[in-house]
């Protein structure tokens, strides 16, 4: 079943969206789901330490029936280890995006709703938070 809705501005088809209820998830994996693996080092990737808190909300979310995306700075060389990785792991996702830039300070600019979470320890639900970000000057 296909979620996304289309939109028609000014006649004209533009890219569909997700109804407000659901969430297109980007879920970085090394440091966040798992042990911080360094591409330098892929022979460590496939014994990974799972944080169980990650597999439980990310499932959770799953079931809700939000979208799963794992991007990661992980190669494409490293694709197998990392899909056998997340299956014997037990995560439920839609998708997983090889080649994330690395270095962090990511500052995302996107014609649709971005909303960034800084993963700090411990995945828990999200909350509503008030905080002062970077637009656009009008």
């Amino acid at each position: 079943m296909n979620k996304l809705v289309d939109k028609i501005v000014d006649g004209k088809l533009i890219s569909p969206v997700l109804p407000d209820d659901l969430k297109n998830y980007l879920i970085d994996i090394d440091g966040t789901i798992c042990d911080d693996i360094p591409n330098e080092e892929p022979e460590r990737m496939a014994t990974a330490k799972l944080y169980p808190d990650a597999l439980d909300t990310l499932n959770k979310w799953y079931d809700q029936g939000h979208y799963i995306t794992f991007f990661t700075s992980r190669l494409e060389e490293h694709r197998e280890v990392t899909e056998v990785w997340l299956k014997e792991n037990g995560f439920n996702y839609h998708c997983l995006l090889m080649g994330k830039p690395r270095g962090g300070n990511y500052h995302w600019v996107d014609n649709h709703i971005v909303r960034a979470t800084r993963f700090d320890g411990k995945f828990t639900d999200l909350i509503d938070k008030e905080v002062t970000i970077q637009v656009f000057k009008s």
